[in-house]
Parts: structure tokens; sequence; C-alpha cells
């Protein structure tokens, strides 16, 4: 008995466990590999729901850790990259080449050219559990998705109350004689305007069907170039379209709004400063600049992003990752899991985005409390957000911004480790 129970474990870990009742949704799941252990695991939730051995890269060829999502499936495909070799049920998580798929040689240590080779049984079985878009998380080591409940994270809005009759104050009524029936009148409904009832189809919204991805990073030049277009040309000067590129015409008007402000730009030397955000910002009654940016993609496609603020920004935020599992609108919650990925920042990195501490890329205490209590996010941002969630929806948190590997056709793609 005791044989057979350790030859079933070890099958188990070896190839692969389906829990019978795995999430028919498959926006929920989410895959995460472990370089370490050369193992991938299926979460719904916080339940796995199937797992199996892997390989992953092997020296000069290693597997980048990070953040990625599915972004293609094909059945068969071949390598572009390496003489046409095979890679049944190829799930893409990068345009530059990584992805997961089947191999005939699976041998539990880095083996492969980036990719993550699975057993074939297990690859088919997986390519029939996802969608594009599910998210898959590759680290050093292991990580486990655990419940969050933080206010900085989205919710739905609760429906607004209905007003019922029971809330209608009455006026009494006295009889004006004996045998005379009393009536009871409610107060005028046109002194007391009753809200039109609105039409069926807009009274309870479905929820959306179709999850978002968001970023929240510090932001780059490309941020505060388009902050300074857009401002500009509010101030009457033509900066062009908001494109956070420094054409011509963004150019000329940075240089003719300085002209008319010579004190404040002495000794500024560069184009694009911080003291020209604050004059640009002061000059359009904005307040003080913002030093972050969350951004919102669905379907591979950029929706919207809009400015954050991050305290105590020479700290470093961390890499952590949320996905929703699930909501309940009528309620207004929602149920967010997270992970902390290790991230540790090279010297040159820190020193471009103006960080002094990264504690909180290291995975130790509660980092990812302490970042997300950091991140003020504007209330008009909030509630639009808050009205596009849907179960699968994810949040990315990163200090370095959009990585080189998110562009058209993903969604945020945070390399930790390349």
């Amino acid at each position: 008995m005791f044989s057979r129970l350790v030859f079933g474990l070890g099958l188990l870990s070896a190839t692969a466990l389906v829990h019978p009742a795995f999430a028919a949704d498959a926006r929920t799941l989410q895959i995460i590999v472990s370089k370490d252990r050369q193992s991938l695991a299926v979460y719904d939730g916080t339940e796995v729901v199937a797992t199996s051995k892997v390989s992953t890269g092997k020296d000069g060829h290693t597997t980048p850790s990070g953040i990625f999502s599915v972004l293609e499936k094909q059945k068969y495909h071949e390598s572009n990259l390496y003489s046409a070799a095979p890679m049944p049920f190829m799930q893409r998580l990068t345009w530059s080449g990584i992805a997961l798929h089947e191999s005939n040689s699976v041998p539990r240590y880095p083996a492969s050219h980036g990719c993550v080779r699975m057993p074939g049984a297990f690859a088919k079985m997986l390519y029939g559990m996802t969608e594009p878009g599910i998210p898959v998380i590759i680290s050093d080591g292991e990580v486990v998705p655990q419940p969050i409940d933080h206010p900085t994270l989205f919710h739905p809005e609760a429906p607004a109350p209905m007003l019922l009759l029971s809330d209608v104050e009455l006026r009494p009524s006295m009889p004006d004689s004996p045998g005379t029936p009393v009536q009871v009148a409610m107060n005028d409904t046109a002194a007391m305007p009753m809200p039109a009832a609105p039409p069926l189809a807009a009274r309870e919204p479905p929820p959306p069907s179709e999850p978002i991805s968001m970023l929240i990073t510090r932001r780059t030049l490309r941020e505060t170039v388009i902050d300074i277009q857009t401002l500009l040309n509010q101030l009457g000067f033509s900066a062009g379209d908001p494109d956070g590129l420094l054409g011509p015409s963004t150019v000329q008007a940075i240089k003719t709004f300085k002209t008319l402000r010579p004190a404040e730009f002495a000794g500024d030397r560069s184009l694009v400063s911080d003291v020209l955000l604050r004059e640009v910002y002061a000059a359009t009654g904005k307040g003080e600049p913002p030093n972050g940016v969350i951004m919102v993609r669905r379907s591979f496609k950029p929706i919207f992003e809009a400015p954050v603020t991050i305290a105590d920004p020479g700290l470093a935020l961390g890499t952590h990752f949320f996905t929703l599992h699930a909501l309940d609108a009528k309620a207004g919650t929602a149920d967010w899991l997270g992970i902390t990925l290790e991230n540790s920042l090279s010297r040159e990195t820190m020193k471009r985005i103006g960080i002094t501490n990264q504690e909180s890329s290291i995975v130790t205490g509660r980092p990812i409390a302490r970042s997300l209590t950091r991140i003020t996010i504007p209330d008009e941002t909030r509630r639009r957000i808050d009205a596009l969630i849907a179960p699968g929806s994810t949040l990315t948190i990163s200090d370095t911004g959009l990585g080189r590997e998110t562009g058209e056709g993903t969604d945020f793609i945070t390399i930790t480790r390349g």
C-alpha cells in the first residue's frame, strides 16, 4: 500500500494533476512556473488545479523571469529561431520567442533554448484549459498567490438604493365631519419629484465581460512630455499632439514658454526638466505634478492612462502582481490575490529612476501591502477603473516602467531577471 502511494505521488509531481472541479472560466486561472523547482502549477484562486514538471532555459539561453500572459496559441508551431524546431501546443509569452510548448525532452532541469518545455499529455491538456490573456508568472523561486484586501485595490461600485414606498412620508388627514370616510394622502409628488425610472436595460448594467490589465509605475520621460504637451496646448502654445515625442512643435512650444519666464528657468539647461514640469503645472493651476502613472489595457490594446502619486519616491515599490478572482457587483466587493516577485535593481537603474533604497524589491515582511499604501489614485480615475474591472483583471506594480517586451499585441510584460 505504501509503495503504491509513493508511486502515485511521484507520478503526480512528474506529470500532471487535474482537480475534478477546475474552473470553467479560464479568465480566473493563472500559471506559475518555478525555475528552481522546474515545475508548473495552474491556480484557480488559491487552489492548484493542475501541475507538471517542466524544463526551462539552460545556461546561455536562460528563460526570463517576470510577469507575462498568453499572447497567441497554435496547436502546431515551428521555431523561427532554431531550425524550424517543432513546438506543438505552443502558447506564446513574448513576441521575441519565449513560449510554453510540448517537448519530447523534459528532464526536469534547464535544457531548453529559453522556452518552457512540458510533457506532451500535459501540454495538450493545458492548451485546452487556457485562452489568450491568461497570466503566466515565471519566478526564480516558488511563489503562491495569497488573498489580499487593501483599500488601494479596485472594487465594483455597489448600486445606489432605490427609493421605496416605505421611505415616503405619509400625511394623515382628519375627517371633516362625523361619518365622512378618512382619506390618507401621500405628500404631493409635484413638491417632491420622484426620479424617473430608467429603461430596463439601464437598471442593472451587465458586468464587464472582458478583463483589463493595469500597470502602476513611475513616470518616465514619455509621460512627462505627454503632460507638458497637453498643458502647453491648454495655455495656447502649439505643442502638437500629446504623443510623448519631442518633435519640432513641442520643442518650439517649450522654448517659447521658457522665454516668457526667464527668472524661473535661470540656470536650467535641460529642455525637459522637473522645473519645466512644475512651472507648466503651476501655470495651469494643476498643483504639484504627479510622479506615477497607471496604464490600462484590454484585449492587448491601450484604453487610457492617468497620473497617480507615489509616496516616498526614493524607496523602491518592488514588483507585485494582483489578479481579480471574483467580484460581487451588488455588494461592491472584489476578491484579489497577490504575489511579490524578487527584483533586484542594478545601480544604474536605481540612479535612472531616482531610487536610493530598494528594500521593498526584496521579498521580506509585507512589502506588497506597504507598496499599495504608498500609492494614491485620484477618485475620478478610480471610479473609471471600478466600472471596468471583471474577473481575471490584473494589476502589476513595478518600478521599472514599460518593459521592452511590452508593445502592440501584449499585456504589460515585466521582466525581473533576463
